[in-house]
């Protein structure tokens, strides 16, 4: 695996991406130093004898409750195992593993109060790919995503299942086999652990980068099927766009140009079409996906400065001993970012659902009914736009705004919660549904330019053209159709459909132009 090395604060989103992708955090040497001073000035603290929240008290509703000082192992030990009380089924792996690299980037900014052996402990779970199996269920984004990540530290002290390179062992077991020991965790490391935004964050980081891969599909899927139903370019012209001046809508359209630039499907109706317009499918994609593309790259942005952030409670100030009890824990931040992907996802759904339906139309596509020579005695392409009709309203159900719920929890105390981590987690199936849709809007599209033949698409479309058919033959007669939508829908999820136009430079989300 690559090693990146992480420096806190300061991380790129393309650092987020390669270690959702598999990459191994190391944290930067300038790391350590302020960790080391943040654990120093912990230990001041509880020598002074003073109560401070956290550190010699009880927790959430019980922090009035005063803890000796020989009982301070026994509380961090205690909030860890009461703590881990999530349900469901467990994390993916490569979520768990951005999750621990965001938590090890927020306690490496000196504000936490953790060891020095702690942080390593993390950093070196990572590095032997010793995963905690977490359950994902049990968060509602307030005083921080405390049962997943509690769940997280529960195999740091040797509680807990972790998956391994060799499979799943209890976290004893798996620490012995990679030389790694259990923490006895002090004054204030448990709390530092378990209180933050990182299982949100992560998962709605997951999806973020998901969320890309899908946008710049749709795109072109969406070219494709203009130039099978021989639908205009017009709409694309940059005079229209620059009028309105919004920038995702700007590249969009510049992008779906680039992709039909050179098409003699595009030209052997330039002149002469009884058609005036095209249906909003085609022609509003640059208004719709540009739309989308903006509010992504908003969610980025909002993404990008929670990773960076230190989000546990309470903050250790080292330069005058100082513990500040505040609210960084909540996550709404995370709530409203999860809410604007969930939107975009749908709507690139919806609006790829639509042109399927146009093509399998021939009243409106002006191709066989449902893309089949012989329709009637074959179904064609029927159903498929059923399953992605399905599929599109499924989306719809799961965008309804997480963020404006909350639940009262911890005896009132906790009275106003954020939601980000359902908001964030639904993320990832949702992405799915519309991958699958992309994928069956793409055999559409490709089965429509065949009619054309022997008129070829642009250079850009034919190698996607090209890409479909070396896997999937044109539909004649009705086959087993479930094979080809999956291996249709893999061309578009591992980013293969994208790779096909390397000389088209789709708009992206996380970066810049």
């Amino acid at each position: 695996m690559t090693e990146l090395v992480l420096k806190p604060g300061n991380a790129t989103l393309a650092d987020w991406r390669a270690v959702y992708r598999g990459a191994v955090p190391k944290l930067d040497n300038s790391c350590w130093p302020k960790i080391k001073a943040s654990a120093e000035a912990v230990a001041r603290i509880v020598a002074k004898g003073e109560p401070v929240y956290g550190i010699n008290t009880g927790f959430g509703k019980l922090a009035s409750v005063r803890i000796p000082a020989a009982d301070l192992e026994t509380l961090q030990r205690n909030i860890v195992l009461s703590h881990a009380a999530g349900v469901g089924e467990p994390m993916p792996v490569a979520v768990v593993r951005l999750m621990m690299a965001l938590k090890l980037a927020s306690l490496a900014q000196g504000a936490s109060g953790v060891r020095l052996e702690t942080v390593e402990l993390l950093e070196a779970m990572l590095a032997n790919d010793v995963i905690p199996v977490v359950p994902a269920q049990g968060s509602v984004g307030a005083s921080g995503d405390l049962a997943p990540l509690s769940h997280m530290t529960a195999v740091m002290i040797g509680v807990g299942e972790c998956f391994t390179p060799h499979g799943r062992f209890p976290a004893k077991v798996a620490f012995v086999s990679h030389g790694l020991e259990p923490v006895t965790l002090g004054a204030k490391e448990g709390l530092a652990l378990l209180n933050g935004t990182q299982f949100s964050t992560a998962y709605a980081l997951a999806a973020l980068f998901e969320a890309e891969v899908l946008y710049q599909s749709a795109l072109v899927a969406g070219a494709l099927s203009t130039d099978a139903a021989k639908g205009s370019d017009a709409p694309f012209d940059p005079r229209i766009h620059l009028l309105r001046k919004h920038r995702g809508q700007i590249e969009t359209a510049d992008a779906l140009r680039k992709l039909m630039a050179g098409s003699a499907i595009r030209e052997s109706h330039r002149v002469g079409d009884e058609r005036v317009q095209d249906p909003y499918c085609l022609r509003c994609q640059p208004q719709v996906m540009g739309a989308a593309l903006d509010v992504l790259r908003k969610a980025a942005d909002t993404l990008g400065t929670e990773a960076n952030g230190v989000t546990d409670n309470p903050l250790i100030f080292a330069e005058d001993d100082t513990a500040l009890s505040g609210g960084n824990f909540h996550a709404e931040p995370v709530a409203f970012a999860a809410d604007m992907i969930a939107l975009a996802v749908c709507e690139i759904g919806s609006l790829s659902e639509r042109r399927i339906a146009m093509l399998v139309d021939p009243a409106l596509s002006g191709l066989p009914a449902f893309l089949t020579p012989k329709p009637g005695l074959n179904s064609g392409f029927m159903i498929p736009q059923v399953t992605a009709a399905a599929l599109v309203s499924e989306n719809k159900q799961k965008a309804y705004p997480a963020s404006v719920d909350s639940i009262p929890t911890s005896a009132n105390q906790e009275d106003h919660v954020s939601m980000a981590a359902h908001g964030a987690r639904r993320l990832i199936g949702m992405i799915e549904n519309a991958t699958a849709v992309i994928g069956i809007e793409l055999l559409a599209a490709a089965q429509g330019c065949d009619f054309h033949a022997p008129l070829a698409s642009s250079d850009a479309l034919e190698a996607v053209r090209k890409l479909v058919r070396a896997e999937v033959p044109h539909l004649d007669n009705d086959r087993h159709f479930h094979p080809d939508m999956e291996r249709a829908i893999a061309m578009v999820r591992d980013g293969r459909l994208i790779e096909a136009v390397d000389g088209v430079t789709l708009p992206p989300v996380t970066g810049v132009l």
